[in-house]
């Protein structure tokens, strides 16, 4: 089975969410730290959500951050957000030879359809998974051992494309293969995601034959 992750490997929505936590704290009067932005980069949405109110001592819910951040993504995942060059044709390409697909994200769920809606690959996927159901960062191998259980699929038979360093270090230490995909947000760790990976493309173009 082949996973993919969404934000930075099939869309082009990594970098929109510095700009959202930009806003959101700029709404408060605050601006974004280095350790803050490492951290709430790691976590599902629940998890960075309980984060930043106790980061900035916000007055805020944590249901009520995450559905800010919602309402400042929106528009993008909606509107303008573009695919990740490649992804249509590759999603297609692995369709046509018979290659069971699954999606697995840390994205809320409403952006993430919002997204496969706008670009009709909500069908390219037989599971749709999100990290924040299984309750546990996708850095954590432990996450990717469950995914495969849900997915009914050894973690032996399993190949995750992602853009992620962490994300793929950990689905390699479940048993999983790996493909790294580049995405710029994470351009000063390529070596790093070169190392831990099975494979490594600049872009998923290198794969559509």
């Amino acid at each position: 089975m082949y996973i993919f992750d969404l934000d930075g490997t099939i869309t082009d929505t990594n970098t929109l969410w510095m700009d959202v936590d930009d806003r959101f704290l700029g709404r408060r009067g605050l601006t974004m730290t280095a350790e803050y932005q490492a951290a709430v980069a790691r976590s599902i949405f629940p998890a960075a959500a309980d984060f930043t109110k106790e980061y900035y001592h916000l007055p805020d819910s944590p249901a009520d951050i995450m559905a800010e951040w919602e309402e400042l993504a929106a528009h993008i995942y909606r509107d303008t957000a573009p695919l990740k060059p490649g992804a249509a044709a590759y999603l297609a390409q692995c369709r046509a030879k018979g290659k069971e697909l699954a999606l697995f994200t840390a994205c809320r769920p409403a952006l993430c359809r919002m997204a496969l809606e706008r670009f009709g690959l909500a069908g390219s996927f037989s599971h749709i998974v999100y990290a924040e159901e299984l309750g546990l960062d996708k850095h954590d191998p432990r996450c990717f051992a469950l995914l495969a259980e849900l997915l009914g699929a050894p973690p032996e038979d399993c190949t995750l494309f992602d853009d992620s360093p962490d994300n793929c270090a950990a689905a390699v230490r479940a048993g999983m293969a790996a493909v790294g995909v580049y995405d710029g947000y994470y351009a000063a760790r390529q070596e790093e995601l070169k190392a831990v990976c099975t494979k490594y493309v600049r872009s998923l173009e290198e794969l559509v034959k």
